[in-house]
């Protein structure tokens, strides 16, 4: 089993992940191998939230040219999860 500090990645801070935290939903990057029961504890631990729900999906590494070779990025795993009523992570909020 992972160290829960090392399960969550980072957060992904773009326009659509802003928007969702109005709904308290936020977007991380996440280990591949990560579960979602253990992505929840990490939570708890890192950052001392409940998910009310989590969703994960796989992301695709992209195909990359660089002259005449041909390269492929490495996959990820993302999560998007949903806090219980009246939770926020301040460190995530901007302007906090």
């Amino acid at each position: 089993m992972a160290d829960p500090y090392q399960i969550i990645i980072e957060p992904i801070v773009t326009e659509k992940s802003s928007g969702l935290r109005v709904n308290s939903i936020y977007v991380f990057k996440v280990l591949k191998n990560a579960t979602k029961s253990q992505i929840k504890n990490a939570l708890k631990l890192a950052f001392g939230v409940d998910a009310k729900s989590i969703n994960t999906t796989k992301v695709r590494g992209k195909v990359r040219h660089l002259g005449r070779s041909i390269g492929v990025t490495a996959g990820w795993k993302k999560a998007y999860v949903q806090l219980k009523e009246g939770q926020k992570i301040k460190e995530l909020e901007v302007g906090a």
